[in-house]
């Protein structure tokens, strides 16, 4: 099969043949039918040799729909056919994290070598994925997998950072979202559908506002010194309920934490290196800090009943996977809008 691979550190990705592999005791082999990039795989690629923690080559791609093409022995809750999303952070399956469903913070998964497909696991940017369990598969019945397949981490990730918060976006608050790309527009969407907060957008470039303006946000700003104002007018002086930088860098966060209000939350979701110090007179009173990574299952469950709803508009640019290291360099280069998704 044709697949995605990252050969050796420092190298672009290229396509390239590896044998379909077979599913093994619990395991399922999905015939991929859509595959989506994420900036967390330029994040990898861009690691040094030293310390690298994942063995190459490996097939790229966390985000993975597909139809069930064989199971191994002990699969009993999904059926050859059955067209299905990956989610994606693995873990362990017995502590008390993994019970809750709650795999994305399995304290023991990297100490036990179980990792995300993609994310150390082979992944789904091929024509075939191995999954290591019938429980990390959700039904999407006859949801489009291209549309569908960026919810299993570009609309999963929001989803977890906005529920933690839904308590502070009350009608007449105000809440920010920086960076509009992949995750940021399906956050404003989000937002709009499960609160009533006004729902401001910040980005620095005209075509992901318009994006923005496309996903529902009542307000789009310049992400930079003129928005603090901006957001202090539109709250009535109290700073934002809440503020979900998904870029992650220090411009990003400086502006985060200047804008949100007091007894307000702070969630820092994107990974582009930037802190908060945090101290008793460097944040709000009362206002909460935090990272947060990926989402729950029970999350994703709920994110493709939304779906099913017909709330959700996903915006994805389509690739094939012989395209799949030029869509990695327009990503990287930021001339993705949405969300990429390779169709093998």
């Amino acid at each position: 099969m044709r697949a995605v691979r990252y050969m050796s550190v420092g190298e672009k990705p290229r396509v390239t043949d590896v044998e379909v592999p077979e599913p093994g005791p619990g395991q399922l082999l999905l015939k991929v039918t859509a595959a989506g990039l994420c900036h967390s795989d330029l994040a990898v690629m861009s690691w040094p040799a030293d310390g690298f923690p994942y063995e190459l080559p490996m097939t790229l791609g966390h985000e993975g729909a597909g139809r069930v093409e064989s199971v191994g022995p002990g699969v009993s809750r999904v059926s050859v056919g059955e067209s299905v999303v990956v989610y994606g952070p693995w873990g362990c399956g017995v502590c008390r994290m993994c019970a809750q469903g709650r795999e994305n913070y399995c304290p023991h998964a990297a100490r036990l070598g179980v990792f995300p497909p993609g994310l150390g696991s082979q992944g789904a940017l091929a024509e075939y994925v191995l999954i290591d369990s019938e429980r990390h598969v959700v039904p999407i019945g006859d949801l489009d997998p291209v549309q569908t397949v960026p919810l299993t981490d570009a609309g999963l990730t929001p989803y977890h950072a906005i529920k933690r918060s839904l308590d502070r976006l009350v009608a007449g608050s105000v809440t920010v979202v920086i960076g509009v790309g992949g995750l940021g527009h399906i956050a404003v969407q989000l937002l709009r559908r499960l609160s009533a907060a006004t729902v401001v957008a910040l980005d620095v470039r005209e075509e992901s506002l318009e994006l923005a303006r496309r996903s529902g946000a009542q307000h789009t700003l310049p992400s930079d010194e003129s928005a603090l104002e901006a957001v202090r007018d539109l709250s009535r002086g109290l700073g934002a309920a809440a503020v979900f930088d998904f870029v992650g860098a220090a411009a990003t966060t400086a502006l985060a934490r200047r804008m949100v209000g007091q007894d307000g939350d702070l969630a820092l979701v994107g990974i582009g290196g930037g802190t908060v110090e945090v101290g008793f007179e460097s944040v709000p009173f009362g206002s909460r800090t935090g990272i947060t990574y990926w989402g729950t299952r029970s999350e994703l469950i709920e994110l493709i009943d939304l779906a099913r709803q017909g709330v959700l508009d996903v915006h994805v640019e389509r690739y094939g996977i012989e395209s799949g290291p030029e869509a990695y360099e327009r990503m990287e280069a930021g001339l993705v809008k949405g969300r990429a998704v390779v169709v093998p």
